[in-house]
């Protein structure tokens, strides 16, 4: 059983070296750890620092593309070189390197396919009031839409089996955290949580610069991975309110020229008729985008499956190809 831990870094040569040394050399189960570091860029040694300390595996993207992108790459080079399980930290040496062996052993036990770290927010020492309950909030928001029940959607210390790590596939530029977790969810991957300790802050987030910056960025790849999962559910939400309101003009139409004994004779109601028409409109259109939204999403199903299975038999040809080399020297 090879695990491999990855660490995707943006300008992190003085966190670095504390994040690797608390990195845990052997955990029972397992047969073999490796570390991986993707330098996201990075403007100062990062990689040089990673070399230094004798990390396995370095890629270098050359620009600076974002975590999502950085988790990405790492998930694609830990599958080459042939992990069981993949492990995710951060570079800040945000979470504790020993609870590792927490995240992996509902993975080793097969009760589950995906770990997410749950840390301590009620209680952690520097989360501010607003930003424990934005944490929360997001974590119940995100439970609703993934299907899962995970305490701490925002965690990015994650530990995945190989066939999840097979079945992942990121479009958010933004951050992986939220996707993959209502991507896992709606794909009857077993995710879970356990508990987590942190240590103390040792950098800002460089993700956002302030709460409004993470509500929006948050909200906005929440709403659109709702929007590419669910697009029935959404598009019937917002068609609602207008087919609704023209049904109660059409209605209220129809009681004041046949029901009521009280007509104007000069009123034409016409300005409720084009309103209730434009509704209407509205409605069916927005009914018939999520109708189609289904159907690419039937189709996008389909089209990942396959694509799983191409990574399925790709991987098994590396395999291959790694267990005979040494057979021939």
């Amino acid at each position: 059983m090879k695990l491999v831990i990855q660490i995707p870094c943006y300008n992190e040569e003085k966190t670095l070296p504390q994040t690797i040394v608390d990195l845990p050399k052997n955990i029972e189960g397992i047969d073999e750890i490796e570390y991986l570091v993707i330098d996201d860029g990075s403007t100062d040694h990062t990689a040089q620092v990673a070399e230094e300390l004798g990390v396995h595996h370095i890629i270098r993207l050359g620009t600076h593309r974002g975590l999502a992108t950085a988790f990405k790459k790492g998930i694609e080079s830990a599958l080459e070189r042939g992990a069981d399980i993949v492990v995710n930290t951060d570079g800040d040496n945000q979470y504790r390197g020993e609870d590792i062996s927490l995240l992996v052993s509902p993975i080793l036990k097969g009760k589950a396919d995906m770990v997410v770290g749950s840390r301590p927010i009620v209680d952690h020492p520097e989360f501010s009031p607003v930003k424990k309950t934005l944490q929360r909030l997001g974590s119940i928001i995100l439970r609703q839409l993934s299907k899962t029940r995970v305490r701490d959607a925002g965690s990015g210390f994650r530990a995945f089996s190989r066939e999840t790590c097979l079945r992942f596939f990121i479009h958010s530029q933004f951050s992986y955290c939220l996707e993959t977790l209502i991507q896992a969810g709606n794909s009857s991957i077993r995710v879970t949580s356990a508990d987590i300790r942190v240590n103390p802050k040792t950098r800002e987030s460089r993700l956002f610069q302030n709460v409004f910056q993470y509500v929006w960025k948050s909200g906005t790849t929440m709403l659109s991975m709702f929007v590419l999962y669910r697009p029935g559910r959404f598009f019937l939400a917002i068609a609602s309110p207008f087919i609704l309101f023209s049904l109660i003009l059409g209605v209220r139409f129809i009681y004041w020229i046949y029901l009521s004994n009280v007509v104007d004779p000069g009123r034409t109601y016409l300005p409720s008729l084009i309103l209730m028409s434009v509704c209407m409109i509205i409605g069916v259109v927005l009914l018939a985008l999520g109708i189609i939204g289904e159907l690419l999403k039937a189709q996008r199903k389909i089209s990942e499956e396959n694509l799983y299975h191409m990574r399925m038999k790709r991987n098994f040809k590396e395999e291959q190809k790694k267990s005979i080399r040494p057979e021939g020297r």
